[in-house]
């Protein structure tokens, strides 16, 4: 019965050896991502446009506050009926400017959308030469250390970052 056991737990210790024996490199998407031209350039292009897009933003909440003052100001010398017409204005300012900012900068708003169009590119093609330099060099995975995955340790050499790069064309 003992031998059972034994010829069961051998080959069972020496397949998970072998689990342990696989190949995994690293790489740092952010180093990667700072070393591409193109996407120092979105990202260039995609501050200007949020600069703007906030600023636009920042102005009509100023004019609402102004609005909202004026009518503090005003209020007791207006009547009940002006008074619930200019709460209505400054509650609908309020919430178009609102709008716009969700517009601009909510979870699918052009900002999302013009972020896709200008860096999804970019990381498709960090992905493929990731995969092409993983399957040349039969790694059976590949980490990125810039995610906040936490590795304890891992050995530099085994960080392929600059190979992404080379493989992509870029020193």
């Amino acid at each position: 019965m003992h031998m059972k056991k034994i010829v069961f737990i051998i080959p069972l210790v020496i397949f998970s050896l072998m689990g342990y024996a696989q190949k995994i490199a690293f790489i740092d998407s952010e180093y990667i991502l700072g070393n591409v031209p193109a996407y120092k350039a979105a990202q260039t292009q995609l501050d200007k446009i949020s600069e703007g897009w906030q600023k636009e933003i920042e102005e009509k909440f100023k004019e609402i506050d102004n609005l909202y003052k004026s009518y503090q100001v005003d209020k007791v010398l207006l009547s009940e009926e002006m008074r619930r017409k200019k709460e209505d204005e400054i509650i609908q300012k309020e919430k178009a400017a609102k709008d716009l900012q969700k517009k601009y900068f909510g979870p699918e708003g052009e900002l999302f959308k013009k972020r896709q169009e200008l860096v999804k590119p970019i990381q498709d093609e960090i992905f493929k030469a990731v995969q092409d330099l993983a399957t040349e060099a039969g790694y059976s995975g590949v980490f990125d250390t810039s995610e906040g995955t936490t590795i304890i340790y891992f050995n530099p050499k085994f960080d392929i970052s600059d190979d992404v790069l080379k493989k992509m064309g870029y020193k």
